[in-house]
């Protein structure tokens, strides 16, 4: 190979990497600027378990206030109740959220046997409260780098409790 073939190969090496890298910062700085999506809890809903743990369908309201719409693949979680591991769930459901909009995701979510008595026996020993502290996190899948992370904290209101409403 000859010293003239060689610088033109290097060249073109170069040239080839200096586009890949400013291709590579250009995809960078249109993700940047996205605002990241809000994830929180608006309902759960009962589903059949199986042996000595419990399901039900977390409801999940996903608000874009982006300009693009935000397609999904898949959705993973845990929630955490008063600062204790309590659920998982993954589901396989798909969509999009359009641009400056919002959609509601159910997830199944399965409570270990040992989780429950966990939460019960905690809430036995504290005072009786109308909610509880809860943390959700996961990931929403799919998207430019595969997915993005989310968290929610919060108050879960509990059925039956607090002061009933007054009669006008």
């Amino acid at each position: 190979m000859s010293i003239h073939s060689f610088r033109a190969s290097w060249s073109w090496l170069h040239l080839a990497l200096v586009l890949l890298l400013a291709l590579s910062i250009g995809g960078c700085a249109s993700v940047v600027d996205r605002d990241p999506v809000r994830i929180n809890v608006v309902g759960m809903e009962s589903l059949p378990g199986v042996g000595m743990e419990i399901r039900f369908g977390l409801k999940l309201r996903v608000q874009n206030p982006n300009d693009d719409a935000i397609d999904f693949d898949g959705v993973a979680l845990e929630l955490e109740l008063n600062g204790k591991p309590f659920a998982t769930g993954v589901s396989d459901a798909q969509g999009s959220v359009p641009r400056y909009g919002e959609t509601v995701i159910v997830v199944p979510v399965t409570v270990s046997a040992i989780s429950f008595v966990r939460q019960a026996m905690g809430m036995v020993e504290d005072e009786p409260a109308d909610s509880v502290p809860y943390v959700l996190s996961g990931k929403l899948g799919g998207g430019l780098f595969r997915g993005m992370r989310f968290r929610d904290e919060g108050k879960l209101s509990l059925p039956g409790t607090g002061t009933p409403p007054k009669p006008n």
